[in-house]
């Protein structure tokens, strides 16, 4: 049975015969015995194996062997002289399993862009940063279904594909079956696209079994190309009955602080390598979002703040407009210098469904701004009224018979309920440093480009 080699450098079972499987990252030879780094991908270290003349296709295969090469081997676990590894692996047996041409083998020991990278998604997990994001990614994933788990939360798998426009921004991707041009015969009867979102859905759910999540993938047809935005992405939405946006901003608050905690203590060697690499005092701005409180304001007095402030801004602000990356990230990282909720937002620049507050003018939405990113949550409490909700779609131009099951959790038993969403890239980026959020999702679909 083979031993992943995190598990061997954490128990250094040292005398023990171990099999290893992995990748060859670095070969020297001496002459009589070769030093072979090997990589399985569960750490970021590798293991030293040593491989001496004795081996039967020592010089016919070890010899020879290349960066990317595949292997199985099998010795046994000794204390290592060499300084900067506490053991090695003295070598019994090495079967070659797949060679790789050193000449056309792309990753070389040397240090590459992440652009170049971005051009073979199916090799660069291979590399130390990308295989580190994807670690860290998967327990940030694991850690989202706990946190939830936990508070006994209902996990509901929303439909990918879905025929209502939660956001109605026109930026969904259509489903098509090739169907003649123009023709009027919809696989589903109905048209449909991709969804941006599984809150209506999670809607359903809340209603009925009260505290729910979903954590799946979302589509936005919007033709962008900037760091910040993904064509297909993943989001955790959270839905709550009888919940109003206090109790939904403090979920989302804990949530937050929950999986930066969870990252650190559980991949502290890859997000070493993110606050040495990557982004020098990364370590030190996440504890700061776990240990500080987070400062709360309404948009009202956001958008006073920016306009008194003597920084330049690239977009005006005025009362009305939402927010821009620039002024989220001047007020945590300069105003406040913490984390901060923002709440209150103009109900003109708001989806349909968040619930109006008394002024008339304001719905009770919030978004909570990180350093380094701006908003990195978004949520709200959802217009239970159905009077109130029947007019804000009017108003947007939603056809009422096309959302009619959605106004039934309305007229049947309506309560209050709150929900928020947290785009899953965009916090791998955050916890990571990374400055482009192509490099924290494994196969990055954007405007044009569709590797894999």
């Amino acid at each position: 049975m083979k031993t992943r080699i995190k598990n061997i450098l954490r128990l250094q079972p040292v005398g023990e015969t171990i099999t290893v499987t992995g990748w060859v990252r670095t070969k020297r030879d001496t002459g009589s015995f070769s030093f072979v780094e090997i990589s399985d991908g569960s750490s970021l270290a590798n293991l030293q194996v040593i491989a001496g003349e004795s081996l039967a296709n020592y010089h016919s295969a070890i010899t020879s062997l290349g960066t990317g090469s595949s292997v199985v081997v099998s010795g046994e676990l000794k204390e290592s002289p060499a300084k900067g590894q506490a053991v090695e692996l003295h070598a019994d047996d090495i079967e070659v399993v797949g060679t790789a041409d050193a000449e056309t083998y792309p990753l070389q020991k040397k240090r590459h862009s992440f652009e170049f990278l971005r051009e073979m998604s199916h090799l660069r997990p291979r590399t130390n940063a990308l295989g580190a994001v994807g670690r860290v990614r998967s327990r940030l994933s694991y850690a989202v279904h706990q946190f939830f788990q936990i508070r006994d939360f209902v996990q509901v798998h929303t439909p990918i594909i879905t025929t209502s426009d939660c956001e109605g921004a026109g930026e969904m991707f259509q489903v098509s079956t090739g169907q003649e041009k123009g023709s009027d015969d919809h696989f589903f009867g109905h048209s449909a696209g991709l969804t941006v979102s599984g809150q209506l859905q999670a809607e359903v759910y809340a209603l009925a079994l009260g505290d729910v999540y979903t954590f799946g993938p979302t589509f936005r047809a919007e033709n962008s190309h900037t760091s910040r935005h993904l064509a297909e992405f993943w989001m955790i939405e959270p839905e709550m009955a009888f919940c109003d946006l206090q109790s939904n901003m403090q979920l989302a608050e804990q949530m937050l602080k929950y999986l930066l905690e969870d990252a650190m203590e559980h991949c502290q060697e890859d997000m070493q390598l993110f606050d040495k690499f990557i982004e020098k005092g990364l370590l030190k701005k996440l504890r700061a979002v776990v240990d500080k409180d987070f400062a709360h304001i309404t948009y009202s007095e956001a958008i006073e703040r920016l306009s008194k402030s003597k920084k330049k801004f690239e977009y005006p602000v005025e009362w009305g407009v939402d927010m821009q990356s620039e002024h989220e990230r001047y007020l945590t990282e300069e105003v406040f210098k913490c984390p901060l909720a923002v709440t209150d937002y103009p109900a003109s620049i708001k989806p349909f469904y968040m619930r109006v507050n008394d002024d008339k003018k304001t719905v009770a939405a919030m978004d909570i701004l990180v350093p380094g990113i701006g908003e990195i949550i978004g949520g709200s409490q959802r217009e239970e009224r159905l009077e109130v909700l029947e007019g804000r779609m009017v108003e947007a131009g939603i056809d009422l018979k096309e959302y009619n099951w959605y106004l039934d959790l309305r007229r049947y038993g309506t309560v209050p309920h709150s929900g928020f969403g947290l785009g899953f890239e965009r916090l791998v980026q955050f916890v990571t440093g990374m400055a482009n959020i192509r490099e924290v999702i494994p196969f990055p679909r954007t405007p044009g480009s569709a590797p894999c």
